[in-house]
């Protein structure tokens, strides 16, 4: 393969065809990368100050949350530049780093999610033996393999991406540089990379088997639980958790799975969106307002807040 070095700048030129009227994207994206940022970073916050809130499963879902800010914000700025000033280059370094951020953020996510749904699996099955199955220092190994497994992965996609050529095009036709586009706009024999890139999303379908295993085995269990109340509350839940894990695996792998093609740019854009800037937002919503706990320390640290500011 030859070296890319020589390629300086590239043109992300989204939203070409399904979205005419870019003068209403930017407040909406605006509005969503707000409410992810703000959301998530108040339940960091709050996570990590409120006493009470130690247990395994917050401690995963801190890591969500900041994980979701993290690879919103590797998109989401950069596109919403591009909307409001017109001035759509990007260089071939500022494009890797993006490439590589975004990969490592979502592999990770793909993880944590996964570790969250055996915690769930281990809390609800196995209630006496919780606090033992999931011990702090096994936690954090969990999470520290999730970031690592991520990084490494990323890192390989990205040195493999660094040495291609880019003599078809620079225009990427994408909201920011995904692998995918930037194979497709590539010269030389890609055939091998579009494998990695399939094995990939093939790969992923892992951790989503490992998800459905325990909550279906989560679901045998509620279904024995003799309270219709309790039953009733449990499923209610973990219903909303596999909704988002569905939404977000099923973007994510329906995009890597079809082979890439001229005739599907815009629905990976629609993907895109999904996982970039409804996915993040979802997730805070989702994992802290079903969750009687965190909704009560949010609303204690509100309180405390305003009761502050008055009494200044």
């Amino acid at each position: 393969m030859e070296n890319a070095t020589d390629v300086i700048d590239f043109y992300i030129v989204a939203f070409s065809t399904i979205f005419r009227q870019k003068i209403f994207l930017f407040p909406t994206f605006l509005f969503l990368y707000l409410i992810c940022l703000l959301w998530n970073i108040l339940i960091i916050v709050i996570l990590f100050l409120d006493l009470h809130l130690q247990k395994p499963m917050y401690f995963f879902l801190r890591n969500l949350s900041l994980v979701d800010v993290l690879y919103s914000s590797v998109a989401l700025p950069k596109l919403m530049d591009i909307l409001i000033t017109g001035n759509n280059r990007i260089s071939f370094t500022s494009c890797l780093t993006q490439m590589f951020s975004f990969n490592s953020l979502v592999c990770t996510e793909v993880w944590l999610l996964t570790m969250m749904s055996y915690d769930r699996y281990v809390a609800i099955c196995f209630p006496l033996h919780y606090m033992f199955l999931m011990q702090k220092r096994k936690c954090v190994l969990l999470v520290s393999g999730c970031w690592i497994f991520g990084l490494s992965n990323s890192l390989f996609l990205t040195m493999y991406v660094s040495r291609l050529s880019f003599c078809r095009s620079r225009h990427v036709k994408q909201i920011f540089c995904d692998i995918k586009t930037m194979t497709k706009i590539s010269c030389g024999d890609i055939y091998k990379f579009q494998i990695v890139i399939l094995a990939q999303a093939l790969f992923g379908l892992c951790p989503f088997t490992l998800i459905l295993i325990s909550y279906s085995k989560i679901l045998v269990k509620i279904l024995g639980l003799s309270s219709v109340g309790q039953r009733t509350k449990t499923f209610s839940t973990c219903s909303s958790h596999l909704t988002i894990l569905l939404i977000f695996f099923g973007t994510v792998l329906c995009m890597y799975m079809i082979p890439p093609s001229y005739h599907l740019e815009e629905l990976d854009q629609v993907f895109s969106i999904i996982y970039l800037g409804v996915t993040p937002t979802l997730n805070a919503l989702i994992y802290s307002l079903r969750n009687e706990e965190v909704k009560t320390a949010i609303s204690h640290f509100l309180i405390s807040s305003i009761g502050h500011k008055r009494c200044k």
